[in-house]
């Protein structure tokens, strides 16, 4: 194997990760016999282009994937998708795809490999994995997990003695939030948010980028808001979608949100703008909040944001004259400046103040659908604990693993060694902070395995890639949703997988052979373990593939609606002044402080997402990538001008630490601050099998090298990067 040659890797490459262009692949639905001539079959199922998981229907004509839509019976989708759901034919036929397992053959990170059979690479992993057991024990081996195929193989390694696991959704997405509002009202937000949009008066905007994160069925009631004319109330540095559709704009310099947020709570509270009977039946430490903070003056906050003191006023008398039919909206992607919980809990108070907790046009209480379960096996006791910071010290408020834990006890070997890794459906090289961090832990392992639909940056550094199915190839588990009605979904394969690439379910249970652990997958399919989910619940298993949603029966999710208020909190209360985290030594009342300002000739980096893109995964995908082949730095006019760069020409940015990113054109506008820039993120692909987005673009992730962690639940920031723009010769 070491004369394995770079002129043989690339052949190999071609064989095995596709060049054949998509009109020539002939997958058929496994199930079918040849369809008759021009027959068209309608399958629903549920997407996996993004977290969202809208319900849909695939539309398979001549025996192959035609079209995707959205299913009218879906709580998610309404009948409608997004341009990524829409688009999630061209995943199928995307032609960089992964084909087979392959296994490395040279240096770690080089990208060069040998294709093989499934048997070979699960017998590998099997073996590695427990040489690592018997060497140092089963919580050596730790799991990165992204997304809903991730349930069984989870299942499995826990099974086999695994306790450290993580996704990146938490400490580098949505955690700050949750444990913002839990901390507040003693429950999280969860996904899709209960944000009572169809029927609000007043939509506030802190950051939160509606109508281009593309989150369907909030977007959709934020098109209707518009259109029956709602307040929308927008805080961002850029003039974004949501922006453009406000009555009050606030360009707010970045990182003083807080400020923002709190000076608001005291205005309302000075001017005897808040609920006093809400606060009044269900606040707890009132008196406590108002004195701490006293000292948010509008006055105060404007000097901190650069916004004008009256457009504060104004913004605040705007949500307090709808109130309980306004909503500050929680957000996702909320890890920015590493005191997010805080700014969460901040925004958690101010929806407090207005009284909407529970209320019509407020956030409503989600419901959900109980399910009977398979009944599967339980987990081995352990006497270690877990290193991936929901069960140690180091996070006090962290409910969930933290992926950048595990990490650090990869690196660090302490206080027991992390010597495996496996990753599922996560880019880790794009998804956490310090690519540099990443790859010093990944130096450290006996074992590093990749599953993946894509050659993405993270699978160029494995020791062996098992390709995974798209969603419109496999069964998965159920989906069982919160929302104003609780519902059910099944995902069911709608065409064969087009080579070699096996569902994460037939994974997880081959591989549990291979570790003599096969008992705990005792189904023969995930087929026969869906239906039998189902029918012990009373439900129609024929129905529910023909439909593809279950809805459970309405229940009161308002007080409008006869429900009655709960909060699981110590008091029992909302919790504006927090004993519990006064006990752990943080703010009772969040607490503004300044952040670092950007270094002379550079500029505070932002990111976003784009409508028609899913994290780093969508960039190959033909149909996509013809709507957004790379991204853009959006730099003020003024300053292009400064800097005499035209707008469209390209530019390399180089960040406070030299990290440089690739190439990427600049996006010259006046909708953004003058001291700040701005990109989506997901772009800048570096691995050379992703021949479609190869060097397209600029990768917001590189650039984040410099960051800050959450001392109460862990999370990561993302915007505490600073970048210079350098003109390409």
């Amino acid at each position: 194997m070491s004369s394995f040659t770079r002129r043989r890797f690339l052949s190999l490459s071609a064989a095995t990760l596709g060049t054949t262009a998509a009109g020539t692949w002939t997958t058929t639905l496994a199930v079918d016999a040849t369809p008759a001539p021009g027959e068209v079959k309608e399958i629903p199922t549920f997407c996996e282009m993004c977290f969202w998981r809208c319900g849909g229907i695939a539309h398979v004509r001549d025996g192959k994937l035609w079209k995707f839509e959205g299913n009218p019976r879906d709580p998610q989708s309404n009948g409608r998708l997004c341009p990524r759901g829409t688009g999630a034919v061209g995943a199928h036929y995307d032609p960089d795809r992964l084909r087979q397992p392959l296994m490395r053959v040279g240096e770690r990170g080089k990208e060069q490999w040998k294709a093989v059979g499934w048997d070979e690479a699960l017998g590998f992993v099997a073996e590695r994995m427990n040489r690592i057991k018997a060497e140092h024990g089963p919580e050596s081996v730790a799991l990165f997990n992204h997304g809903f195929g991730q349930r069984f193989f989870q299942h499995v390694l826990k099974t086999w003695g695994v306790i450290n696991y993580a996704g990146s959704s938490y400490a580098q997405c949505r955690g700050a939030r949750d444990v913002g509002f839990l901390l507040t009202y003693g429950a999280g937000v969860g996904s899709p948010e209960p944000t009572d949009i169809r029927n609000t008066d007043c939509l506030v905007l802190v950051g939160s980028h509606l109508g281009e994160n593309m989150h369907n069925s909030q977007v959709q009631e934020f098109a209707q808001a518009v259109e029956r004319r709602a307040s929308v109330i927008v805080v961002d540095p850029r003039f974004s979608v949501a922006a453009s559709k406000a009555k009050y704009w606030l360009p707010v310099k970045p990182g003083t949100d807080l400020a923002l947020i709190m000076a608001w709570c005291n205005l309302l509270v000075q001017e005897g703008r808040y609920d006093k009977a809400f606060v009044a039946q269900h606040g707890h430490g009132f008196d406590k909040f108002v004195e701490a903070i006293k000292g948010n003056t509008v006055e105060w906050a404007a000097e901190q944001c650069d916004v004008s003191p009256e457009l504060i006023v104004a913004a605040a008398r705007e949500m307090a004259s709808h109130r309980p039919a306004t909503i500050v909206h929680p957000g996702r992607r909320v890890n920015w400046y590493g005191d997010d919980t805080q700014r969460s809990r901040g925004i958690a108070l101010l929806n407090a103040l207005l009284g909407n907790y529970g209320r019509k046009g407020g956030l409503y209480v989600a419901q959900g659908i109980s399910m009977a379960p398979y009944g599967l096996n339980k987990y081995p006791e352990h006497a270690r604990h877990r290193l991936d910071g929901a069960e140690a010290d180091r996070y006090p408020f962290a409910d969930e693993g933290i992926t950048t834990s595990i990490r650090d006890a990869t690196v660090s070997g302490k206080p027991y060694p992390i010597k495996g890794w496996f990753v599922y459906s996560t880019n880790l090289m794009q998804a956490l902070p310090s690519e540099a961090e990443t790859i010093k832990a990944i130096q450290n392992l006996d074992l590093l395995v990749v599953c993946e639909t894509m050659p993405s940056e993270m699978a160029g550094w494995a020791d062996v890639i098992l390709p995974d199915t798209i969603f419109l190839e496999r069964h998965d588990e159920l989906l069982t949703g919160f929302g104003r009605n609780g519902w059910a979904a099944l995902r069911q394969p709608v065409v064969a997988a087009p080579h070699d690439q096996k569902p994460a379910w037939w994974i997880a249970k081959e591989l549990a052979n291979k570790l003599g652990i096969g008992e705990c997958m005792p189904f023969k399919d995930l087929e026969e373990y869906l239906k039998v989910r189902v029918e012990k619940s009373g439900h129609s298993w024929d129905k529910l593939k023909a439909e593809g949603v279950i809805m459970a029966p309405h229940k009161p999710i308002t007080v409008e609606e006869g429900l009655a208020l709960e909060f699981a909190t110590p008091s029992g209360k909302v919790e504006f002044w927090s004993d519990q985290l006064a006990a752990k030594g943080f703010d009772a009342v969040p607490k503004y402080t300044k952040h670092p300002e950007a270094p002379p000739g550079s500029f505070r980096l932002i990111t976003g997402r784009a409508p028609g893109h899913t994290f780093s995964r969508t960039q190959t995908n033909p149909l996509l990538h013809d709507l957004m082949p790379e991204n853009e730095i959006w730099v003020n006019a003024a300053t292009a001008a400064r800097l005499g760069i035209r707008n469209r020409e390209y530019v390399t940015l180089k960040n406070q630490d030299g990290v440089l990113s690739n190439r990427v054109r600049v996006k010259a506008t006046q909708r953004i601050r003058e001291d700040t820039v701005y990109m989506v993120y997901g772009f800048g692909h570096s691995n050379k099998l992703m021949k479609t987005a190869y060097l397209m673009g600029a990768s917001a992730g590189q650039l984040n090298s410099s960051y800050r962690t959450d001392p109460i639940m862990g999370a990561t920031s993302i915007h505490t990067n600073f970048v210079s723009l350098v003109k390409e010769a």
